[in-house]
């Protein structure tokens, strides 16, 4: 396995660990900024997540730069990304920061596309991600780091970023979705 991949994994392998921050109250108190406080624990798990999420461009960066793309890669790193922000989304929902039909709609078409990923596999083509997908992939992380901040610094304006970034992303996942399924719509007219 090359570094690119090991990258891509060890992303994967955080998961876990954000989640334990996100979930278990560790009750290490608060951060206040003037009159406004987050968990400590949230901050921790915010930057385990922002964190996971840089090593997306990292794996890809060096695999593209060392020539190391490899079919493994081009299946695990899109995974990755699904798992880390399926889990984030889900966290986000338990913690009541995101309305739920938003990640219901962001998570199936996640699998949406994983299925339409799976059956291209089986015709011997493998899909990486395209420029739209990398901009909904962004459009997430940015979202989800501003509502697992709490919507810090623009909490101080009273200005709502997250929820904006959240409804921005739900956008491009959409339309990344319909440009998938719309690319690769060939693959449904000669299947038996």
């Amino acid at each position: 396995m090359n570094l690119p991949n090991k990258i891509t994994v060890s992303r994967i392998c955080l998961i876990p660990v954000f989640l334990i921050f996100m979930l278990i109250d560790f009750n290490w108190g608060d951060i206040s900024i003037g009159d406004y406080s987050i968990p400590v624990a949230h901050v921790v798990g915010a930057l385990i997540f922002i964190f996971a999420s840089v090593t997306d461009w990292i794996d890809g960066h060096l695999a593209r730069k060392y020539n190391l793309v490899t079919n493994l890669g081009k299946f695990l790193d899109p995974l990755a990304d699904k798992l880390l922000v399926s889990a984030a989304l889900i966290v986000l929902v338990e913690l009541g920061s995101a309305p739920s039909w938003i990640v219901i709609v962001i998570i199936s078409r996640e699998f949406a596309v994983t299925g339409l990923r799976l059956i291209l596999a089986g015709t011997g083509e493998v899909v990486a991600a395209n420029m739209l997908g990398k901009i909904k992939t962004w459009t997430q992380i940015i979202a989800i780091a501003a509502l697992l901040l709490h919507n810090l610094p623009f909490e101080f304006i009273n200005f709502p970023f997250a929820t904006i970034a959240l409804w921005v992303s739900m956008f491009f996942t959409l339309w990344s979705g319909w440009d998938y399924f719309a690319k690769n719509k060939e693959v449904f007219k000669n299947s038996k």
